[in-house]
């Protein structure tokens, strides 16, 4: 599939390139502080804070199992399993997103952001990090039925929808999402064990990943980004599905992928590049060290300098839970400092 120019992705470029957002996690269990730090310093596209030092249950794969439809997970030795009946460990990540969304609502009615034309970004771990991740009841990984897969697939697409409707109406904004897909070079690959250690599960076919991503695209109805860490990012099977906008860690992007960006972008996309570390630096960076890597890229792509402000997004490369307290809140502040450089002259880096 392609994106459609009168679809819910055709504005996307305009509302959200150019823009500087966080990828969810964050350090800390406070979520009043996390919450309030995050509008403060991302005003353009703030995000919904994940903060999994919570523990079991807020983490990505436990938060997004409550977003499930008539899917149920239950904590097992080696993570999460599918479930016959609702589980403790579902209702504590409930209580979990239930806690997160009232303090968000109520910090942005404190805010006066409500009407305001913000766009707010929500987070979800993607189909085939889930499939990779989630256990069948006999213990096998849902990637190893293509029955399952698809079973999990459909219900994280409705689970998400919704979610993303919530969020609109609490807020009274309109809502981007992002699927967070760390497993899916592996999922391509075929690199993920079974049950045991010379048990190596089938890879999923590039035009199998497009198209149930493609599928979950279409029925969340939004403008979706789709966020890896992966050193392999698969821009192709991406773009086939129809995603508007990739987020990954660009000081690992080589340089034999960069046609495949350029392609990307040149479809439409918008890559949101990962500028800085999810983790402690040694030396915490300023925002021209930060920037240079992005017009290294755009100028060996042969674009214009112009597309650091048109065309491409900002964001760390991956979430901020590993980092410091004053780490997190030193990346967001260099992320707006480099956004706002782009905007203002770029030709002059």
């Amino acid at each position: 599939m392609s994106r459609s120019e009168d679809g819910p992705g055709a504005d996307f470029a305009a509302r959200v390139a150019g823009l500087a957002t966080g990828l969810g996690s964050w350090p800390g269990t406070d979520i009043a502080n996390s919450v309030t730090t995050v509008i403060g310093e991302l005003p353009d596209l703030p995000h919904v804070v994940e903060l999994p030092a919570r523990g079991l249950g807020a983490d990505m794969i436990g938060r997004t199992g409550v977003l499930l439809v008539d899917i149920e997970l239950d904590a097992a030795t080696s993570g999460y399993r599918v479930s016959a009946r609702p589980s403790g460990t579902g209702r504590r990540a409930r209580d979990f997103l239930a806690e997160d969304l009232d303090v968000l609502e109520e910090q942005w009615e404190l805010a006066g952001l409500r009407g305001s034309g913000r766009t707010v970004k929500v987070q979800a771990a993607g189909p085939f990090t889930m499939a990779a991740d989630v256990e069948l009841s006999h213990g096998h990984r849902v990637l190893t039925d293509r029955g399952a897969l698809r079973d999990i697939t459909e219900s994280l697409a409705e689970g998400v929808a919704a979610h993303a409707a919530e969020v609109e109406r609490r807020l009274g904004v309109s809502v981007v999402v992002q699927l967070d897909e760390p497993r899916i070079a592996a999922v391509l690959g075929g690199r993920l064990q079974g049950v045991t250690s010379i048990e190596q599960i089938a890879p999923v076919s590039a035009p199998d990943v497009a198209t149930l991503l493609g599928a979950v695209v279409t029925r969340v109805g939004r403008p979706v980004i789709v966020h890896t860490c992966s050193a392999d990012v698969p821009f192709e099977v991406f773009t086939r599905s129809g995603v508007h906008g990739v987020a990954f860690d660009l000081s690992l992007l080589e340089s034999s992928r960069y046609d495949a960006v350029g392609d990307f972008i040149e479809s439409g996309g918008v890559p949101v590049l990962g500028v800085v570390p999810g983790t402690d630096p040694v030396t915490f960076p300023g925002w021209r060290e930060s920037a240079a890597p992005a017009v290294e890229l755009i100028d060996r792509l042969g674009f214009p300098r112009r597309y650091l402000a048109e065309r491409v997004s900002l964001a760390p490369a991956c979430g901020l839970a590993g980092a410091s307290m004053p780490w997190a809140r030193h990346a967001l502040t260099v992320l707006r400092d480099v956004r706002a450089a782009f905007s203002e002259d770029p030709d002059s880096l």
